[in-house]
């Protein structure tokens, strides 16, 4: 069902869906039938799609499958009305459906659909809020058998014990010395309400039929907790949950029912989404790496040894969870090699780097690359070009490549060289000896004077004589001799 809304300055008008004419709801109209719409000029048409869109709906909120017990035609009587309240009364059971707060509830008829259902049953949850999870243990507190159906409590109920005795105190002496009747916490009720209806009157049913009767609810069987919440999911998520085995698009509860508590948790930010890296196991065993953003697993990474890194990244839980018979899809993983890049060095150039520009797009600083002074940084990477080999280079006295060769000649030259050297000093010394009897070389016994001393202040300070350290603790003095 669609409504036309004809807007024209202060003048709304509406479509009826019954009669399919334009009708006033403020100022003057202009009618117009199911044979088209007349508009004048400045007019603006809004169309309202109010039907909600059908599809992709979570299982958890459709519509449920009626159940098929055999009900007995006659009415209830006063052994069966006890019977229901000593056996259900304080019952424990597994949820199999989120249930909302709230003193509306939820709604089932014997052997019928569930009201509300489907985009209603969304609603009422964000609305008045959730009371119980899929798979969470839940105790019926209250039982009310009324004339044509059975009202249940769930974890407490929607609703305060004594709603009216505990806004009423009772005292004397003054306003200040009264007490309320009943205690209060002040805290609002968190649970359920379920009804249970049926056609004319309660029928003499057993507790046992009422529980298959509530089978889409409740679940009043003994199981585990892993076994509780997985009867709550389809068949092949229920699998892979029971074999430790995550999938992406699973929530974080699914995690953990499969794979329990990481060993560690990591908190990194990538781009502008943050998220939690939980890591299981460890090598030489296989490492997997559970990336999660918000709620939901978004990246799986499996590292086993000696193998490629798989990794992924494609939602598999969507298709399972929804009623629109969305197909799974079956290539959700590829393995990461040399870095992910599918790409031969031997024939194939890298890519191109990023850039800014657009394709084909010159600056005027661009010139050709074979211009001295100038780099054209578009296209393919070029070969990477080594320095020049300096070893013949005077201004370096270091070989940038030694041979141990050239090594070994140099050696000898030098050698040969100071041994040439050495040679021509002795032949210079013995040319240079003065002849026998000659006098005049010899010193005189005439007494030299002394060296004129320096005054102390031209004498250079003399470095100060360290103290003697000890033989085993070097850093301590050495004692004083008696």
């Amino acid at each position: 069902m669609a409504r036309f809304w004809l807007v024209r300055g202060s003048s709304v008008f509406e479509k009826s869906p019954v009669f399919g004419c334009l009708t006033a709801l403020g100022g003057v109209a202009l009618m117009f039938c199911s044979g088209g719409l007349v508009s004048a000029q400045g007019q603006k048409i809004i169309i309202v799609n109010t039907t909600p869109a059908e599809g992709a709906m979570d299982r958890r909120y459709a519509q449920i499958e009626p159940t098929k017990v055999n009900l007995p035609q006659q009415p209830i009587d006063a052994r069966g009305h006890q019977d229901i309240l000593r056996i259900l009364t304080a019952e424990q059971g597994f949820a199999m459906r989120p249930l909302p707060r709230g003193k509306k509830g939820l709604t089932l008829a014997a052997n019928g659909k569930l009201s509300p259902a489907g985009e209603s049953y969304v609603n009422q949850i964000n609305e008045q809020g959730l009371s119980v999870k899929p798979g969470e243990r839940v105790v019926l507190s209250n039982v009310r058998i009324d004339k044509e159906k059975l009202v249940f409590d769930i974890n407490g109920g929607p609703e305060h014990k004594h709603e009216f005795m505990r806004h009423i105190q009772v005292g004397m002496g003054g306003p200040n010395m009264t007490n309320p009747v009943v205690q209060d916490d002040g805290q609002a009720p968190t649970g359920s309400r379920i009804t249970l209806i049926f056609a004319k009157y309660v029928p003499d049913v057993t507790p046992a039929q009422i529980k298959a009767l509530l089978a889409p609810w409740i679940s009043f069987d003994m199981k585990t907790p892993v076994q509780a919440y997985t009867d709550t999911l389809p068949t092949k998520l229920k699998e892979a949950i029971l074999n430790h085995r995550v999938m992406v698009g699973m929530s974080t509860d699914m995690v953990l029912f499969a794979m329990g508590q990481p060993e560690s948790k990591s908190r990194e930010i990538e781009g502008q989404m943050p998220f939690e890296e939980w890591i299981y196991g460890h090598p030489p065993q296989d490492v997997q790496f559970v990336r999660v953003n918000g709620n939901r697993v978004i990246r799986v990474e499996m590292a086993k040894l000696g193998q490629p890194l798989e990794v992924y990244t494609k939602d598999e839980v969507e298709g399972l969870m929804t009623t629109d018979g969305k197909p799974v899809l079956a290539e959700v993983s590829h393995p990461v090699q040399m870095g992910d890049v599918h790409r031969d060095p031997n024939t194939q150039a890298p890519a191109t780097p990023p850039s800014l520009r657009k394709p084909g797009e010159k600056l005027p600083d661009d010139s050709d690359s074979n211009t001295p002074g100038t780099m054209n940084r578009e296209g393919p990477m070029k070969p990477v070009v080594f320095p020049k080999d300096t070893t013949n280079d005077p201004a370096h006295t270091v070989d940038a490549h030694p041979d141990a060769t050239k090594a070994a000649a140099a050696k000898s030259d030098a050698d040969k060289a100071d041994a040439a050297k050495k040679d021509a000093a002795a032949k210079d010394s013995g040319s240079a000896k003065p002849a026998a009897g000659d006098d005049s070389n010899k010193p005189e016994n005439k007494p030299q004077a002394a060296p004129a001393q320096p005054s102390p202040a031209q004498q250079p300070a003399s470095p100060a004589t360290p103290a003697p350290n000890s033989n085993f603790y070097p850093s301590e003095r050495e004692p004083a001799s008696l």
